[in-house]
C-alpha cells in the first residue's frame, strides 16, 4: 500500500481485531510512551515494515482525544520530512495507527557517532525541520511539541532526511489557542504565561533545538537547581518568561554570529517579533554560506553527555516519588484493613521485604505482627520522607534497589535495625496482597 492512503472510511462499524492480525504481523513493543505503546509491524503480503502505535480507549478520555487528533491531523498531511500516517484501524478497545517506519537514530546519537560535526551539519537539520514546519503552518496546523526526541533520522544512510514524529498534541489554529501543553524545556512564554497562542510557539522550539545543536546545553538550565527538584520548573518558567538565556563562553566562542542571530530571532520573547518558519528559512544561516564549517563535536558532545546524564537522573528521581506514592497507599489500605477488622498479618507474608525480617529472628516460622508493631510499621508506609531512599541501576529497566531503614514515630530503628531492602525489583503488591493470611486478632 503506497504511504498516505488509508483504509479509515467513513463509516461507524469498528474493525475487528482479526483485520489487523489478517493484515500485519506485530512484533513486540519498541517502546511505551505516554499515551500509547509503539510497536514494529510487517506487512505480510509486502513484507514491508511499518511502526505500529497502539492507544488503549480504557486508558481514558485524554488518550482517545490523542488518538483522534493524530489521526485528524495525519490524514491532512504529506511531506518528505513528516512521517506519513499509512493505515488505520479502529476496534472496540484500541486504536492502530501504522506509519512509515524510520530506522534512523535521533539527533544526538548521530552527532555522537560522526568524526567531524559543523554549524553546517546543524544548518541542515534545521533546514529539513523548519521546511516541514512552514508547510504544516500553510495549512494552520501548530505542532506544539517539538523536541529532539520528536526527530529522528528516516534510515542509517549517510545522507538520510531527518522527520518528525508524535502529532497527538498538533491542534488547527482556529483562532488563537488557550490550552497549554508540550515539554516543558521547550515551551514559549506565552504558553507559561497561559496567554492566547499560535504558530509562534513552534518557532520558538526551533529555537531552543538549534540552541542545544550548537552548544550541547539547553538555554535556560540552572546547575544550581540540580539538587532543588521543587522550584526547578518555577525557575525554568521564570527564566523562560524574562527570555534570560545568554551564549556562554567557552561553549558559544565558536559559533559563528550569524547562527546566534537566529537562535536570537527565533527565540524573541513577543511572539509578534519572533520570526516565522518561512522568514528563518530565508535567513542566511541556513539559504546562505553564514554557517561555519568549523569542528565544533567535542565541546558539543562533551555537554550533550553530560546533560544527557543528569536527564537520566532526574528519570530517576520521578521513579522514586511515584514508587512512594504507590508505597503510601498500599500502606494506607493495609493499615485500614488491619484497624477495622482487628485482624493480624504473618509476618513471614513481607519475606525479605519485611522489615520484622532477618535470618533466625523467627519471622519464617508463623510468628505474628503485633498491633503495636503492625500500626507502627505502616505508619511508616504513610509517612516516610522520599528523601530517605535512593534508587539504584538503570530509569529504563523495569527495576530498582531500596536501602534504607524504617523507624517508628519516636525516630527508634525496628527490632534487629533490619534493613527495607528490595533487592533488584518492585514488589508485586497484587501477588503480595494475594498471599496475605488472615487470622482474627486474639
Amino acid at each position: 500500500m503506497p504511504f498516505g492512503c488509508l483504509t479509515l472510511g467513513e463509516k461507524k462499524d469498528y474493525n475487528s481485531p482479526t483485520e489487523i492480525t489478517d493484515r500485519y504481523d506485530l512484533g513486540q513493543i519498541v517502546k511505551s510512551e505516554e499515551f500509547c505503546e509503539i510497536f514494529r509491524a510487517k506487512d505480510k503480503t509486502t513484507s514491508k515494515m511499518y511502526t505500529c502505535k497502539k492507544f488503549l480507549k480504557k486508558d481514558g478520555r485524554k488518550v482517545r482525544k490523542a488518538a483522534k487528533n493524530e489521526i485528524f491531523i495525519l490524514k491532512m498531511v504529506k511531506h518528505p520530512n513528516i512521517l506519513q500516517l499509512v493505515d488505520v484501524y479502529e476496534t472496540r478497545k484500541e486504536y492502530f495507527l501504522f506509519l512509515e517506519l524510520a530506522t534512523g537514530r535521533e539527533v544526538f546519537d548521530w552527532i555522537l557517532d560522526q568524526g567531524y560535526y559543523s554549524e553546517k551539519d546543524t544548518s541542515n537539520v534545521i533546514r529539513q525541520v523548519m521546511e516541514a514546519v512552514a508547510y504544516l503552518h500553510s495549512l494552520n496546523i501548530v505542532h506544539r511539541n517539538l523536541k529532539l526526541e520528536n526527530l529522528v533520522y528516516y534510515n542509517r544512510l549517510k545522507h538520510s532526511k531527518i522527520v518528525i514524529s508524535d502529532f497527538h498534541l498538533a491542534k488547527l489554529e482556529n483562532g488563537l489557542i488557550k490550552e497549554p501543553c508540550g515539554t516543558p524545556e521547550y515551551l514559549a512564554p506565552e504558553v507559561v504565561g497561559r496567554q492566547r497562542y499560535g504558530r509562534p510557539v513552534d518557532c520558538w522550539a526551533l529555537g531552543v533545538i538549534m540552541y542545544i545543536l550548537l552548544s550541547g546545553n539547553p538555554p535556560f538550565y540552572d546547575e544550581a537547581d540540580d539538587d532543588d527538584y521543587e522550584n526547578h520548573d518555577k525557575n525554568l518558567f521564570r527564566k523562560i518568561l524574562a527570555g534570560d538565556y545568554e551564549f556562554d563562553s567557552p561553549y558559544w566562542d565558536d559559533i559563528s554570529d550569524s547562527a546566534k542571530s537566529l537562535v536570537s530571532r527565533l527565540m524573541e520573547v513577543d511572539q509578534d517579533q519572533r520570526l516565522t518558519a518561512q522568514e528563518a528559512i530565508n535567513h542566511e544561516w541556513i539559504s546562505g554560506n553564514a554557517a561555519s564549517d568549523k569542528n565544533i563535536k567535542e565541546n558539543v558532545c562533551a555537554q550533550i553527555e553530560k546533560n544527557f546524564a543528569k536527564a537520566k537522573w532526574k528519570v530517576v528521581i520521578m521513579l522514586e516519588m511515584t514508587f512512594f506514592i504507590r508505597h503510601r497507599l498500599v500502606g494506607f489500605v493495609l493499615y485500614f484493613y488491619h484497624c477495622a477488622l482487628r485482624i493480624s498479618l504473618p509476618a513471614r507474608t513481607f519475606g525479605e521485604y519485611s522489615p520484622f525480617f532477618s535470618e533466625g529472628n523467627g519471622s519464617q516460622q508463623g510468628h505474628y505482627l503485633s498491633h503495636s508493631s503492625f500500626a507502627d510499621f505502616f505508619s511508616e508506609l504513610l509517612f516516610l520522607p522520599p528523601s530517605a531512599t535512593r534508587y539504584s541501576q538503570s530509569p529504563y529497566r523495569k527495576d530498582c534497589s531500596l536501602n534504607g531503614h524504617l523507624r517508628n514515630t519516636s525516630g527508634q530503628l525496628f527490632p534487629d535495625q533490619a534493613p527495607v531492602c528490595l533487592n533488584g525489583e518492585r514488589p508485586k503488591y497484587t501477588k503480595l496482597t494475594a498471599k496475605l493470611s488472615f487470622q482474627k486478632h486474639i
